[in-house]
């Protein structure tokens, strides 16, 4: 059980460091994030500070999560059943992969074609579809782990 309590605190303080950047980085500087989303040229469009704004609600998600996890890390004793930390842990591999596997298709594609999409094969938005799969891996092993072992 030792390992498992060590296995469930690496992985929520993984959760709660990658949401909480990703609530910085989309809330907090959102202008930074969209320009990951928007190339060059299209910056001066109106549309730019529309995704501007809208990427905050990805950063408000994100931050719901971070909270999540560190109140589920700070407060395990509330927790007592390893099915609970299971079913907390399947809720961040869900939330993980629904970060990752929208940006599938768009990698599939080969990332920004021109004016549209966005480099998901490439500089930060590699990153963060890279770190969304192993942190939903991670999450989702932990959940099985606890469902059957």
């Amino acid at each position: 059980m030792n390992s498992s309590i060590t296995a469930i605190n690496i992985i929520l303080v993984l959760n709660v460091l990658w949401f909480g950047a990703a609530f910085r980085y989309f809330s907090l500087t959102p202008d930074t994030a969209a320009k990951i989303l928007v190339p060059k040229s299209a910056r001066d469009s109106p549309l730019f500070r529309t995704v501007s704004a809208s990427v905050r609600f990805l950063g408000g998600m994100n931050f719901a999560f971070a909270a999540f996890a560190a109140l589920i890390l700070f407060n395990q004793s509330l927790f007592p059943d390893p099915k609970q930390v299971a079913l907390f842990a399947l809720v961040f591999s869900i939330a993980h992969a629904s970060q990752f596997a929208f940006n599938v298709p768009v990698a599939m594609g080969g990332g920004r074609q021109g004016e549209s999409l966005w480099p998901v094969v490439s500089g930060p938005m590699l990153f963060i579809f890279g770190i969304d799969f192993v942190l939903m891996i991670a999450n989702g092993v932990l959940a099985a782990f606890m469902l059957f072992a």
